[in-house]
């Protein structure tokens, strides 16, 4: 990615309820549907427990670019230090390669080391390269264990033990 220092007046800062509308077109943008009621859990459960939370954007003149939300969790992944999980980063398509994600995850990289958070995990789509390669370059690598999933619209397989 291509970072664009040319520009002045960009910044990352906290969210805000305010960015709420913003976010969502964002994210609108990349994923072709409103995931509303997702951004206003997120920031529900946020002010509730702002401890919990990481939550940035950036903005220049005022208009915000893009965005970054994190959950801090406490023993999982069996670690027994805190983890923060990546749960959506966007940037506006037409302020891409300018460096904003960067800025996003350096803003997110200072806060997780205030709050004592060494490891970010995260998770992509393995079709969705464009988000990859943005992980690939902020310094991701594949992690050693593998998700699973399973549908459970049908009932788990009885065991003849059960029968």
């Amino acid at each position: 990615m291509t970072r664009d220092t040319s520009k002045p007046n960009a910044g990352v800062r906290p969210l805000r309820a305010a960015d709420l509308e913003r976010m969502i077109a964002i994210d609108q943008a990349h994923t072709g549907h409103a995931r509303r009621r997702f951004f206003e859990k997120r920031f529900h459960a946020a002010e509730r427990h702002p401890e919990d939370f990481i939550h940035l954007g950036v903005e220049r003149d005022g208009t915000l670019l893009g965005f970054i939300f994190t959950r801090i969790l406490h023993g999982e992944f069996g670690h027994e230090e805190p983890v923060a999980a990546l749960d959506v980063v966007g940037v506006d398509p037409e302020s891409e390669e300018h460096g904003h994600g960067h800025a996003l995850m350096d803003g997110l990289a200072q806060a997780m080391r205030q709050r004592g958070v060494r490891r970010l995990h995260s998770q992509a789509e393995w079709t969705n390269h464009k988000l990859l390669k943005f992980f690939e370059s902020a310094g991701f690598e594949l992690a050693p264990r593998m998700m699973l999933e399973r549908a459970v619209s049908e009932p788990f397989a009885e065991t003849a033990a059960e029968e």
